[in-house]
């Protein structure tokens, strides 16, 4: 007997070792698996059934179209040294004529100053959803958790996904040898981290006065401190407005876009509480709180919608390759429209493109096939990866997209330089309208897939984590009561 359970005891020591090797195989085949799922692209997935769509889903369709703008944009002037004096100028000025400089076509062009309007907007409205929804239910307590939670995790949140990325970028310089038009690297990888530092910590800090607004590593983060001073705004209103009547939060909220728009400079203040004004408005809305003013427009919101949109289509073109309103009134179709600018506002586009954004917002869930284009997959796609893709698309074309425009024939000097081997070496076709040349559409074959699935790779480690993390250390240092 006593052989027999040592028999059995050894079994089940077998057995355990077995069991361990299963569990081991079993997490081994778990981190595959993870890996796989991670860097598989979206269009590789199967699809399943369509889930239901939220009521704000045309605000991710929205923000994920203005992302690809961007995108758009700046591959656009970056091939052609200059060409953003012909871009960003409107259609006849100096009698120069091109069809990408058309009114309303050339926001397909050069959009990316208009989704930057867009996306604050958007940004006020989201940010202000929740705070909003407590404060019309009387609910004051859980209006400061959720205020003090959010102003938290806020610059965590706009902030790691852009250190990450950045870093990661820079890194390859070193690490491959990959040589990029700017900025200029430093000797040594040290070198480069110590001044990666120097200019994040000076860029982040949202209250800087003077300095280079830009971060060299990842230029167009620039709006990314400006979202944040925006985000900072909204939260503070929405705690001074919290225990106003409907009326005065309402009268409140427009007398700050004025004061932000007429008084002082503050442009992208206006655009933050103008996202915040129009959640409100919707809140009511559903509760049939408008003011009489607004219920009393209802039986022309058709004609009115369709207006405003097609002001937006308009506005979203204002030229902005300088900021002289001199060159302005004499752009074809802005002489008269000059006369409306802000004397406050500084740099003119922005006044423009509050009002183009403003009105695009409010149009596109009151016009049907709008509000459904912006539903569909692929822009409700682009919503999920938006804040990734604006990251990433830089770094691609400062490398790969680079690389292929000088094969293709784009070139300056520095490409015969420093990258002789690329230079022509699958030199195509620049016949063609402006911005539809062959040499310029086919490397995006390559570069836009790969700027796509390089989003989401970085939503999926960097974003989605970044949100993730911050909300763990904001419930890690609360008290356990509260927790």
């Amino acid at each position: 007997m006593a052989a027999r359970h040592e028999t059995i005891l050894e079994s089940g020591e077998w057995d355990a070792g077995k069991q361990d090797g299963i569990l081991s195989a079993s997490k081994a085949h778990n981190a595959a698996q993870w890996c796989m799922e991670t860097m598989r692209p979206s269009v590789l997935t199967r699809v399943g059934p369509k889930r239901q769509i939220r009521r704000t889903a045309y605000l991710d369709g929205l923000r994920g179209f203005a992302a690809f703008l961007v995108y758009w944009q700046h591959h656009q002037l970056w091939p052609r040294p200059g060409g953003d004096a012909i871009f960003e100028n409107a259609f006849g000025y100096q009698n120069k004529y091109y069809f990408a400089c058309l009114p309303v076509i050339r926001t397909f062009f050069t959009g990316g100053h208009f989704a930057v309007a867009v996306f604050f907007i958007i940004s006020g409205y989201v940010l202000s959803t929740k705070p909003l929804t407590l404060i019309h239910s009387g609910e004051y307590s859980k209006l400061g958790d959720n205020l003090a939670s959010a102003l938290f995790r806020r610059w965590l949140r706009l902030h790691l996904p852009v250190i990450v990325v950045s870093f990661l970028y820079m890194t390859t310089w070193h690490a491959f040898g990959i040589w990029t038009v700017a900025p200029e690297h430093k000797l040594t990888y040290s070198e480069e981290v110590w001044n990666f530092y120097l200019e994040f910590k000076n860029f982040s800090f949202a209250f800087r006065q003077g300095g280079e607004a830009w971060f060299t590593y990842n230029f167009p983060t620039w709006s990314i401190p400006v979202e944040f001073r925006g985000s900072i705004i909204v939260y503070t209103a929405l705690l001074a407005f919290s225990r106003c009547t409907k009326n005065a939060r309402l009268l409140g909220q427009l007398v700050l876009i004025f004061y932000f728009m007429y008084i002082v400079d503050g442009w992208y203040g206006a655009m933050f509480i103008t996202g915040m004004l129009l959640c409100e408005l919707d809140i009511l809305a559903r509760t049939n709180e408008l003011p009489r003013f607004i219920a009393r427009l209802q039986p022309h919101k058709t004609m009115i919608f369709y207006s405003l949109f097609a002001i937006s289509a308009f506005l979203s073109g204002v030229p902005s390759h300088t900021n002289n309103v001199e060159v302005l009134r004499e752009s074809p179709g802005w002489y008269y429209l000059s006369f409306l600018k802000s004397q406050a506002v500084w740099d003119l586009k922005w006044f423009y493109l509050f009002w183009a954004a403003l009105f695009l917002v409010v149009s596109i869930p009151r016009i049907g096939w709008l509000r459904a284009f912006f539903e569909n997959r692929f822009n409700q796609y682009l919503g999920r990866i938006s804040f990734a893709l604006y990251l990433v698309h830089g770094p691609v074309l400062w490398t790969v997209g680079d690389r292929l425009y000088t094969a293709a024939g784009w070139h300056r000097d520095s490409h015969l330089t420093f990258l002789p081997g690329w230079v022509d070496i699958f030199l195509l076709s620049k016949e063609g309208p402006l911005g539809f040349e062959l040499s310029f559409l086919l490397p995006h074959l390559v570069i836009l897939p790969l700027t796509f699935w390089l989003a989401e790779v970085a939503t999926k480690l960097i974003d989605e984590p970044s949100v993730r993390f911050s909300q763990w250390l904001y419930e890690k240092i609360l008290p356990q009561q509260s927790q």
